[in-house]
Formats: C-alpha cells, sequence, structure tokens
C-alpha cells in the first residue's frame, strides 16, 4: 500500500487534507476521529483529523471539531473535483484510552457517533470502518487509491508494564 513515489503529508490533529493530486497522508489516532473520503471515478480524495465532536459555538469553527471538520472535508474534495454522488467514506480512530472512574466521558464514542450521524445526514456511504477499542491507531491514506494501511499502537497500559518489566 504505501507508494514510495507519492507526496507525503503528515496530517495534525485538527487538520483537513484535500488535493486533486495523489498523496499518501499519515495521521495518529487515540481518541480522535478520521474521515477518508474518496471519489473513485476521479481518484481522488480527503482526509480530517478532529479531536472532540461537536463546536459549541464558543470560539473559533475550527476543524478540531467533527461536525466542522466533516462539513469542510466534503467541500475541499469537492472543489478538488469529486461529485458528491460517488463520495464514499472510511472512518478510523475513537478509541477509549483514558478510562474515567464514572466511565461518563468516553471522546472517542462521541467522535465517532458524530461521524456516523453527519454523513448519513450528507448521503456519503460509510464502506470501512474501524473504529473504539482501547488502542490508538496509526493509517496512512492514499488519496489516489483510496487504500488505507492501518496499524494499531500498544494501549497505555501495556506499555507502563513493558516500562515496568524493562526495570
Amino acid at each position: 500500500m504505501e507508494n514510495d513515489s507519492l507526496p507525503r503529508h503528515y496530517l495534525l490533529p485538527g487538520g483537513v487534507f484535500a488535493h486533486p493530486e495523489p498523496h499518501q497522508v499519515t495521521t495518529v489516532l487515540g481518541s480522535c476521529v478520521a474521515v477518508c473520503l474518496w471519489d473513485s471515478d476521479r481518484r481522488l480524495g480527503g482526509i480530517n483529523h478532529y479531536l472532540l465532536a461537536l463546536w459549541n459555538g464558543e470560539g473559533l469553527p475550527t476543524p478540531r471539531y467533527g461536525n466542522i471538520a466533516i462539513h469542510k472535508l466534503a467541500e475541499k474534495v469537492e472543489r478538488a473535483g469529486a461529485k458528491r454522488s460517488r463520495i464514499k467514506a472510511k472512518i478510523f480512530g475513537g478509541s477509549s484510552i483514558l478510562q474515567t472512574q464514572s466511565g461518563l466521558l468516553n471522546v472517542g464514542e462521541r467522535n465517532i457517533q458524530v461521524a456516523v450521524d453527519l454523513l448519513e445526514e450528507m448521503q456519503i456511504p460509510i464502506v470501512a470502518r474501524h473504529v473504539g477499542g482501547p488502542q490508538g491507531r496509526r493509517i496512512i491514506f492514499n488519496t489516489h487509491t483510496g487504500e488505507v494501511w492501518m496499524r494499531i499502537l500498544p494501549s497505555i497500559s501495556s506499555a507502563r508494564e513493558r516500562v515496568a518489566v524493562g526495570r
């Protein structure tokens, strides 16, 4: 899947990337979610990486928030030449990396749900997803082929165990 001839882009949290030329885009996710949109006829796509589900109206409406990031991504992909009726989605991330005592605050689950709800509202079908769970993910999205390569990252608790064992 990785293609050394393609330009590479590292997507930071709160970022949105779409380009008419093929790229290989990498990002690392924990409770954050990345939505990949791809038009198979035009062979172009884009990706976002958001941290929180919904912008609450305070401050700037940045793509740090899912409801902003998903709309901005769709706009950018369409401006690059995609047609809304042909766009398909893949979603990744939304891990429950940090557990709270009450278990009430699950940012990852809310981030996943906003992607599912907005994509359904926008009539963009989700054709693949790898979401939830206790571990982070590193993904690489090929904007030309629509392929996503994913690596599951060690959980924080298993990393702590390895450090303790190594002492």
